[in-house]
């Protein structure tokens, strides 16, 4: 309970409720996972389900759009007869998802090879360095297109379709962990000069531990501001393979595969298809990147303005 009112007693809580925009994009965000965490709760129909689908329910305009008094469809329905949003509920669930876990697996990697490239030196580092470097070079939507289509050719459509949100997990992951890498090996460089390490290297303490138990709480900061604007990449490059037909399959739709599948209805008349799915991800992609702004403005004082 103490360590509670501390943080609620913080400078980091007392900006926060300064901050306007700050909380309204953790409302959104927050809104958005717990609406897709609740998603079979809240969805008024099952997309998933074959026997809640009629293909004769296809196309259906909105409410607002539709001359049919008391249609279950509030936001109208796509070209297999899904409820939109049922479909968008469980679709942004999948992208928040893959989006996450790929982040995860990015500092998981990445933290791991800054600190060690960082603390070790030499060409442990240069190693290391290189090997980002090459990476970087490299767009990460190019990796990840290259790398998906490979194994959807090698292993076929059914078996990609199976697995696909572990592959699109770490295609992201893996693609994007040189970033935390070479921000954390910058933090590691200026924190192993310092006292408390050259302490704990004196007491025989082992070089795992000093790395792990003292250096690393000392490089949270920009591992968090890292962390959040990675979310909303990963999501963006989700929907980006989605879109292209290296994602979601179509029976297990995320924002990405939604915006896909409707796009050839667009000039049909068909709109909310695309238009509804790719508004709740950019209003997604926003609160994450507003939210990620603040952060880096409140854990670095000098680019805190009051």
């Amino acid at each position: 309970m103490r360590k509670i009112a501390i943080f609620l007693n913080s400078d980091f809580v007392f900006r926060f409720k300064r901050d306007r925009i700050a909380q309204v994009s953790l409302g959104v965000f927050l809104t958005f996972a717990v609406c897709a965490l609740a998603a079979p709760l809240l969805a008024p129909f099952d997309p998933y389900d074959p026997m809640q689908i009629d293909i004769m329910d296809s196309e259906t305009p909105p409410m607002w759009q539709n001359d049919e008094e008391g249609s279950p469809f509030v936001l109208g329905t796509d070209a297999q007869g899904r409820d939109m949003l049922s479909t968008i509920l469980y679709g942004t669930r999948i992208s928040l998802l893959i989006g996450l876990c790929a982040v995860m697996l990015q500092g998981f990697l990445g933290v791991s090879i800054g600190l060690i490239s960082g603390y070790l030196g030499g060409r442990v580092e240069s190693f290391f360095m290189r090997l980002a470097d090459i990476q970087l070079s490299f767009s990460t939507l190019m990796v990840a297109i290259i790398a998906a289509a490979l194994f959807k050719a090698i292993f076929g459509g059914e078996i990609y379709g199976n697995v696909a949100i572990i592959i699109l997990i770490l295609i992201i992951g893996i693609a994007e962990w040189p970033q935390y890498a070479r921000t954390v090996r910058a933090s590691v460089l200026a924190e192993r000069k310092k006292e408390y390490v050259d302490a704990a290297r004196v007491i025989g303490l082992p070089p795992m531990r000093i790395m792990f138990r003292h250096i690393l709480p000392n490089t949270l900061s920009p591992i968090l501001v890292i962390s959040t604007v990675q979310i909303a990449n990963a999501i963006i490059s989700e929907a980006a393979l989605s879109f292209l037909g290296l994602g979601m399959p179509v029976n297990k739709p995320s924002l990405g595969s939604l915006i896909s599948s409707g796009f050839e209805f667009i000039f049909s008349g068909s709109w909310w298809i695309t238009v509804i799915p790719s508004i709740v991800l950019i209003v997604l992609i926003i609160s994450i990147n507003l939210l990620g702004d603040w952060l880096r403005d409140v854990l670095n004082p000098r680019l805190y303005k009051d």
